[in-house]
């Protein structure tokens, strides 16, 4: 793959508890077709070296993807952060020459086709070690890039001090946002209930999502 940003490994988040939609895997939400797992892997495939699926629980419901599952090592379900660091994890220990990973949300099934370029560019112009995406007003740091070597900090900051939250951990070491319009739609739009589900279909088929 010849791009014009670092060799960039990714880290798709499908191991959140699904609350709001009574349970259950959101990334396999199909959307006109095909899961919304499915669209992310596809989306991500033309701009990352490698793809791997962090997921809690039996990986075996995600095999038919054909990528790596990992779960996460900090016990609790204690959220995103710890899904990218075992991302992270795995990145530094098989693929030990990249030195980049992005990490996607799972339950969003129309994520841009230029998100690793825009976040490393924005890192390099705005001369910062990490980097997130923002649509309109809102941020969205699960749409983030790390430098594997953070991983380490970040191992302490969830063990040693209970940090939960990625944006006190984004805001200690400097995070560049990257922008995206919201029209006409906004790539970020999330599945997280019955209701966005239907929303998303409907984009899909009237031609208005990617």
């Amino acid at each position: 793959m010849t791009t014009d940003w670092p060799a960039t490994y990714g880290v798709v988040l499908a191991g959140g508890l699904s609350r709001r939609m009574g349970g259950g895997d959101k990334p396999l939400i199909e959307i006109d077709g095909k899961t919304i797992l499915e669209r992310v892997l596809a989306t991500l495939a033309g701009q990352c070296v490698g793809l791997v699926i962090n997921a809690n629980g039996d990986p075996a419901r995600f095999s038919h993807f054909g990528r790596p599952v990992v779960g996460d090592d900090v016990p609790g379900f204690v959220g995103p952060l710890a899904g990218i660091l075992a991302g992270l994890d795995w990145v530094a220990l098989h693929a030990p020459q990249i030195e980049w990973m992005v990490s996607s949300p799972g339950d969003c099934p129309f994520l841009p086709g230029d998100l690793v370029a825009r976040l490393h560019a924005e890192r390099h112009r705005q001369r910062r070690a990490l980097a997130c995406a923002q649509s309109g007003e809102f941020r969205h740091p699960v749409a983030g890039l790390w430098p594997v070597a953070c991983r380490q900090g970040l191992r302490a900051a969830l063990t040693d001090e209970g940090l939960r939250k990625i944006e006190v951990f984004t805001g200690r070491h400097g995070v560049a946002l990257a922008q995206w319009p919201t029209k006409p739609i906004d790539p970020f739009f999330n599945v997280n209930t019955p209701e966005d589900a239907v929303r998303a279909q409907a984009m899909a088929r009237r031609g208005t999502a990617p």
